[in-house]
Order: C-alpha cells, then sequence, then structure tokens
C-alpha cells in the first residue's frame, strides 16, 4: 500500500513538473524562440503553446514594445579642437526576434557602442557653433547609422535624441562673455538707431512746419495782393461810376440849360448871368489882388454890362 502510494505521488510530479514544461503562456508583445536539441525550432507568439519537455526549450525571449535605451555620457571632440561631453537616449523595436537571437550576442550593448561610435563620428565633422545650431541633423545621422547596421540584428532604430551636450567651465566662460558683448553691441546699435531716427524724425518735422510756414505766408501773401487788388478794382468802379454820375449830371444840366435857352428869353438869361458872374469875378479881383487884370477891349465889359442891364429893364417892363 506504501509503494503504490509512493509511486502515484511520484507519477503525479512527474506529470505535473512534465505540464509545467510542456506548456509555454506568452505574454501579448512578447514572443519566445524555441529550440529543439540546442537547434532553432520555433517561435512562440502571444497565447499557450506546447512544447516536448527536455526536447524543447525556450532558448530566448524578446519583447516587441520600443524600447528606450540611455546612451551613457562620452566625451567628444569637435572639427575646431573643442570638448563635449555627450549624453543621449535610443528608441529601438525588436522586428526580427530570430535575427535578434543570433544575429548578434547582445544587440543592446552592440547599439550602445554603435551610437557613441557615430555620435563622435558625426561631432568630429562639425564645429562647436553648428553642434548647437544642427542637434536634428546629428540625431538624424546617428539614427541613419544605426538604422543600417542593426537590420542584420533584427532590430529596428525609430529614432535617437541628445540629451545633453556639456561645455568645459572656460569654454562657457568665454562663450557667455562672448554673448553679453553681442548683446551690448546690439544694444547700442538700436541707441544709436533710435536717436538716428530721432533726429531724422524732428528734422522731417521742422522741415514740414517751415514748408507749412512758408506756404501759409505765401498764402496770405496773395490772399492779401488779391485783396488789394480788388479793393483797387472796387475804388476804380466807384470812381468810375462818380465821373459816369457826375458826366451825366453835366450833361443833364447841359441839356436843361439848351432847353432853356431854347425858350423865349433864354438867351438873354444867359447874357445877364454871363455878365453878373464876370462882374462879379472882376470884383474878387479887386478884394484879393493889388494886380488888375484888364481886357484888352475895356469896352467890352461896358457893352457887357450894359447888355446885362438892358436884359434888366426889358424883364422889369
Amino acid at each position: 500500500m506504501f509503494e503504490f502510494s509512493t509511486i502515484a505521488v511520484i507519477i503525479f510530479i512527474a506529470i505535473f513538473v512534465f505540464g509545467y514544461h510542456a506548456f509555454q503562456r506568452v505574454q501579448q508583445q512578447e514572443v519566445y524562440i524555441i529550440e529543439r536539441l540546442g537547434r532553432y525550432h520555433r517561435t512562440l507568439s502571444a497565447g499557450l503553446a506546447f512544447i516536448i519537455p527536455f526536447i524543447d526549450r525556450v532558448a530566448y525571449k524578446h519583447t516587441l514594445k520600443e524600447i528606450p535605451l540611455e546612451v551613457a555620457s562620452q566625451v567628444c571632440i569637435t572639427r575646431d579642437n573643442t570638448q563635449l561631453t555627450v549624453d543621449g537616449v535610443i528608441y529601438f523595436q525588436v522586428t526580427d526576434p530570430v535575427q535578434a537571437s543570433y544575429g548578434t550576442s547582445n544587440y543592446v550593448l552592440a547599439i550602445t557602442q554603435l551610437a557613441q561610435t557615430t555620435l563622435r563620428s558625426v561631432i568630429g565633422r562639425m564645429e562647436l557653433d553648428k553642434t548647437f545650431e544642427e542637434r536634428n541633423e546629428i540625431n538624424r545621422l546617428v539614427v541613419s547609422s544605426l538604422d543600417e547596421a542593426a537590420v542584420s540584428w533584427g532590430v529596428k532604430v525609430l529614432r535617437y535624441e541628445i540629451q545633453n551636450l556639456v561645455l568645459p567651465q572656460e569654454i562657457l566662460q568665454s562663450m557667455q562673455a562672448q554673448t553679453t558683448a553681442e548683446r551690448e553691441k546690439r544694444a547700442r546699435i538700436a541707441n544709436s538707431e533710435g536717436v538716428k531716427q530721432e533726429q531724422i524724425n524732428l528734422a522731417l518735422g521742422q522741415r514740414e512746419a517751415d514748408i507749412q510756414k512758408s506756404q501759409g505766408e505765401a498764402q496770405a501773401v496773395i490772399n492779401a495782393s488779391d485783396a488789394a487788388k480788388i479793393a483797387k478794382i472796387n475804388q476804380a468802379q466807384a470812381e468810375a461810376e462818380t465821373l459816369r454820375l457826375v458826366a451825366k449830371a453835366t450833361a443833364e444840366a447841359i441839356s436843361s440849360v439848351a432847353q432853356a435857352i431854347q425858350q423865349p428869353g433864354g438867351a438873354e438869361a444867359v447874357n445877364l448871368k454871363v455878365a453878373e458872374q464876370y462882374v462879379d469875378a472882376f470884383a474878387k479881383l479887386a478884394k484879393t489882388n493889388n494886380t488888375l487884370i484888364m481886357p484888352a477891349n475895356v469896352a467890352d465889359i461896358g457893352s457887357l454890362v450894359s447888355a446885362g442891364m438892358n436884359i434888366i429893364k426889358g424883364q422889369k417892363v
């Protein structure tokens, strides 16, 4: 009875061990490489799989997820003999599990070493300033070189990112001094440009003011000239109108006199008027001057006076 129980336990343990090794559960995004008697047999993908214990074995396990891998910092020398301490991160993915298993003994180490070597080579072809300006180009060149070599390792290099570019302390100090000097230079240039623009604006403003002033003065002179011209024209028109009115009045007076002369006794009235004015004129000359001007024929005065008296007498009759 005891022997039977022992045999049963042994059989149970053997079945359990056999079953434990015979069935393999593969997780999602993982693959197992199965070797049979030391040779590659097949690749197990996600799920439950059966293998023959002690004949088949799981030789390699790979994840198909994207893997980030830090690349240790290293010293790189630029084209102008400046030392840089550079580190970065590689992102890769296993695309061929068989090649990843048998293409290299350690694809992670191989990728890391190749990344460092490629980075030193790329930075060695650049000057210091370019390494900061063209980080994307450096990343692209490293990825291109790694991806070309990693094909035989069953690995796809997705991208490479430089994390830090560390300069020696003396280079940092000189760069800081250069940056400070450049900023001061730009500040002085900006200040001088501002002063220059201010002077230009002031000159343009003064010029514009002078132009406006001269135009205003010219317009004032033109307005004054026009006003004087208009005043002269108005004065001339007024004088012309006065002369016209005087001439009209004189003409009307002459016409009235002429009409009066045509009336009966008109000629005698004219002669009387002339005689009175003639006598009055001689009277004024006698009062104002010591010199008396007489006509050549004094008898004319008497005849004129006589004619005037006869006219007066005739009117009385």
